[in-house]
């Protein structure tokens, strides 16, 4: 069915970002160059800067013929427990 893994990855990242608990996104690193893009991503991945794979997320934001793509390194950063 067309589709089907679409809605299937959507539902699992809706899922994995409940049992992360309240917290926020925080941009680590933007740029339109996807190579440099993916050279940082392994770069934080390998000095384990990121631990915790479920934590960092790695967004193309689709450009048009005005605007570039942009590739984004999120990572999650939990709120304070007094908060």
């Amino acid at each position: 069915m067309p589709g089907q893994r679409k809605r299937k990855r959507g539902a699992e990242r809706r899922a994995s970002a409940a049992e992360l608990g309240p917290g926020r996104w925080t941009v680590l690193y933007e740029t339109t160059d996807e190579a440099r893009w993916r050279t940082e991503a392994r770069r934080l991945m390998a000095e384990h800067e990121v631990r915790d794979p479920s934590m960092f997320r790695l967004d193309t934001l689709c450009g048009r013929t005005v605007l570039p793509t942009t590739y984004r390194l999120s990572v999650f950063v939990p709120d304070a427990p007094g908060r």
